[in-house]
Parts: structure tokens; sequence; C-alpha cells
């Protein structure tokens, strides 16, 4: 047993949390024998005294002495554990269909418990996928098969990293993501951090690690793999088809798809996999300088913090919900396409946090009375925007300032706010891309947001488009034990409608492999 200890708090250029924990619990410095932080946030309600609040686990001399209270409670350590296996034999390898947190985390646990499961992924390893991106980037040359959708580590590969999540999990699921996270390379603080994240570039190597860690421990990977077909006998999975030629036997699919794969929701779609659409959102991407993010947030005080983030949420007189999404501080904004003559875009960060620019999503929701209610209406919605978006930038991202955007007309240069993209970019029209009701909720949107963040709706906002991937835009029904209408295959993950970031789709990936492993034996 520790104590838990609520509520300690610091100003930010101040480095004292023991004393701080001391006089907390009323007890000398040297009672203290260890502590370490739970949670650590910034609370900057109070512009001029900023600090940082902290909730710490300790062990201490005489803690039964300790008068308990609402910030000082009893606590045990809590770990996450797999549950036992079961009594069914496994005929052949559990195949796990892509290689984002889904997947990893799946895999992660299934090889960790002795199942030697065997991941598909379409695009390429890590290294190569940067390279083949980086080529795209620089000179337009898109691999359909190896992207920033497609690759190790999935979409999430490239862009902030971010580890934050509303859902609560009394198995510890959570914790036991950063934990693997951390022990594969990623920061320490990713544990405590109220709005944990790992940034791209620490997290490719993350990823390459656990990859590692799955091989060590029996699993494999096979990349340049796609799912092309699947077999099916009396409702039961049998077979899988791969790059329209080789047949791979098994009787656990696992469909951690990303949700982009829509050449595979048409193909299960085929095959009689019970496929609705859903509601999701789409809009545009918004850069603003960091500095005037900062000062907002923090006030002048802001040097001594970490990169300001921002979370905006708002209905329109015709109640429709516009929001901030995927906001990354510090960030670039990259062209994330995936089919040829189309155009998606994302945000990225780095670690650091440390360009010039803020970027987030602004979205509009939209459902199925929107775009149509066929299962894949959604994804033929998505496409005609990113088609426009494609010609209208000729290949490059349609980018407008916000002031040009009101006023409907196209723009002809940069102001204030220098632009931090990855990929080509073009000065056009956006409002040409988007249907009249989606650009009015954006406009209402943004015009309320700045009454959040002074600045927000500067008409040298910089505006680009289009963001179309924000979630998937179909769920693969499944029951209670994650199974769809067909045995055998699991759909799991963002792709198949059950997640929202990296940290639920990890989670989705551990619950699907739990439920494997209450079935079989290990080989």
């Amino acid at each position: 047993m520790m104590l838990r200890v609520k509520q300690i708090k610091l100003k930010i250029n101040q480095n004292n949390i023991q004393e701080k924990i001391a006089k907390k619990l009323k007890i000398k410095l040297s009672d203290i024998i260890d502590f370490h932080i739970n949670k650590k946030s910034i609370d900057a309600r109070d512009k001029n005294n900023i600090l940082y609040v902290y909730e710490v686990d300790v062990q201490i001399k005489n803690e039964n002495k300790i008068k308990l209270t609402k910030d000082i409670t009893k606590t045990k350590n809590k770990t996450y554990n797999l549950p036992k296996p079961g009594n069914t034999i496994l005929k052949n390898k559990i195949i796990i269909v892509g290689s984002g947190p889904a997947g990893l985390f799946a895999a992660y646990e299934l090889a960790k418990a002795g199942y030697k499961p065997l991941i598909i992924e379409r695009g390429e390893d890590i290294d190569n996928r940067i390279k083949t991106v980086e080529k795209f980037w620089n000179e337009g040359i898109l691999n359909k098969n190896s992207n920033v959708q497609f690759g190790a580590g999935g979409a999430g590969t490239f862009s902030d990293g971010k580890l934050n999540t509303g859902s609560k999990d009394k198995f510890n699921r959570n914790k036991e993501v950063l934990k693997i996270f951390v022990k594969n390379g990623a920061p320490k603080d990713i544990l405590y951090l109220n709005k944990p994240h790992i940034g791209t570039d620490l997290l490719r190597g993350v990823i390459k690690n656990m990859i590692n860690e799955i091989k060590k421990m029996g699993g494999n990977i096979r990349y340049n793999t796609c799912l092309t077909d699947i077999i099916i006998k009396n409702r039961q999975i049998k077979e899988i088809e791969v790059n329209n030629q080789e047949i791979i036997p098994t009787e656990n699919l696992i469909l951690a798809l990303g949700h982009s794969s829509r050449d595979t929701f048409e193909m299960l779609l085929k095959k009689g996999l019970n496929i609705i659409p859903k509601p999701f959102a789409v809009g545009i991407r918004l850069q603003h300088s960091q500095k005037l993010i900062n000062t907002s947030q923090y006030g002048p005080n802001y040097p001594l913090l970490p990169p300001a983030s921002y979370k905006l949420t708002y209905q329109t007189t015709k109640k429709r919900g516009v929001y901030s999404f995927c906001m990354c501080p510090g960030g670039y904004v990259v062209n994330a396409s995936s089919e040829e003559k189309m155009l998606a875009i994302n945000g990225m960060s780095n670690h650091k946090r440390d360009s010039e620019n803020a970027n987030s999503a602004i979205i509009v929701t939209i459902s199925p009375e929107d775009f149509g209610k066929k299962p894949l209406d959604g994804i033929k919605f998505q496409r005609s925007l990113e088609k426009k978006a494609y010609e209208i930038g000729d290949g490059k991202i349609p980018t407008q300032l916000l002031k040009d955007f009101i006023e409907n007309k196209p723009s002809k240069s940069f102001n204030t706010i220098k632009p931090i993209f990855k990929g080509k970019y073009k000065l056009t029209n956006i409002r040409d891309i988007f249907p009249p009701y989606i650009c009015e909720a954006l406009i209402e949107g943004i015009q309320n947001f700045d009454k959040k963040i002074e600045g927000f709706a500067n008409g040298d906002t910089i505006l680009s488009a289009t963001e179309s991937r924000t979630s998937s835009p179909i769920k693969i029904i499944r029951d209670e034990n994650f199974l769809s209408n067909i045995n055998g295959i699991y759909p799991i993950g963002e792709g198949a409608g059950y997640a929202g970031g990296i940290t639920t789709s990890a989670i989705d990936g551990i619950k699907v492999a739990e439920v494997i492993i209450k079935k079989y034996k290990p080989f």
C-alpha cells in the first residue's frame, strides 16, 4: 500500500516537489521513503500564477498515522495481467491485418503469451516507409500501398503521437499501453503527463523496437503484403489471399485496418461482412503562430512552459457540430494522400514541437443523412472532396487565408504567418471543394472560437484542405466477443469503427488479444 496525494502545486519555476509532499502530509522530509508521479498537469486559469499540479504516490514511515482526506488516500500498485489461456488447440497462426496501434498491441500481447502471431502489412517497414513518404512530399510520387496512411505503425506514425484519452479502464490497459511504449523507447513522462505525446520523430523508433520485440517473442511481420481476399466456408474464415496470389490458412483473422483501407472495405462488403455507415467529420486545417496560442493560453509566462494546445467545440445555429481535432503544437501540415489524383491532409509534430506554427483540424460533423445510407457512401463522399482538392490544387495542398475564405475568393499571397508544410501547396479558393453547409459551419465555428482564443479568426490565418480522414466512415459490426458475423474474423481499432486515436486503438488491440487467449492454448 502507498498513499496517493493529490493537488500538489508548484510554481512553474520551482523544483521542490518533495518538500510540498511533506508539507501536505505534515511530515518531515526524512519520513519520505519513495515517491513517483502519477499525474502532472498545468493550471493556467490565473495567468499571473500558473502552476504545475501533481498527483503522487508516496511511501512513507508510519503511514498509518496519516489522516486520510479527499486529497490523501490509500492506493495499491495495480498492474495489468493477461488472462489464463483456454483449452482449444490452434490449427494455424493467428493473422493480424495491419500494423497500426490496434494490430501492434494485439500482436505484442499475443506474442508475449506464446501465440506467435503473424502481422501482414501492405506498406513498408519504418526506414523504407520514411524514404517513400519524403519522396512523395518532395517529388509528388505516390506509393498507394506505402504512404502517410499505410506502413509500419499505421497513420499515427506521421502524426503528433498523442496518447491522451478520455476512456476509463479498470483493468489498467491504458497504463499497460503507456508502459509498453516506454519499454520500447518512449519518454517516461508519458506515464504521468495529463496530455502525453511522443512525437513522430520518436514514435518511429518506438514502433521499430516494438516490432523487433514481437519477433523476439515468436511473432512475425510481413511487409508489402496486402489482404486481397478472404475464403469463407460455412460462415467460418478458413484462408486469406494476399497480393492476389498467395493463400495462407487461418481460423483467426484480426482486422486491424486503418480508416483509409477503402479497397479492403469494398472486398469485405462483397464477402458478406456486416458493414454500416457511421457519422464522421470533415473540414480544413488551420495554421496560427505558436506564439499566438501560447500567449492566449498562458499569458506572459509561456516561455517557461511547453508549447500550448487547445480543444474547442461549438454547435452552430443550424445544430451542426464544429470542433478542433488532432491539434499539433509546433507542428507541420502534411500531405496525407493515399489514392491517385486525390488529396487529403493531416497534422504532424516532432517530440519537441518546435516549429513556429500551431496547426489543428477544424471539422464539421456529418452523418448518413448528409452523404447517404449505403455502407460505403461515406467513402464516396470523402473521395469526392479529395478529388476536388487535388484538382483545384493541381496536385498540391489547396491553401487560403481565412479572410479570403470568408469572402469566397482565391488568396494571392501570405501575410504575417509563414506557411509550414510537408508537401507542396498552392494558393487557391478552398470553398470550391466543400458543399455550402460545411463552409458556413466552418466560418461560424471559427468566429466563435475567436471569443475563446483571441486572434483565432485573424484574417491572415492559413487554411488548408481537405481534412477528410478524421475517423472511419464505416463500422464493421461485431459482438461482445469482438467477432463479426463471420466466425473467426475480429474487426478492431479505428478502421473498423471502434477507436479514435493511438491509445484507444491500442486498448482495443489488447482486448481482442484477451478474447483469443481465453479461448486457445498457445503454441
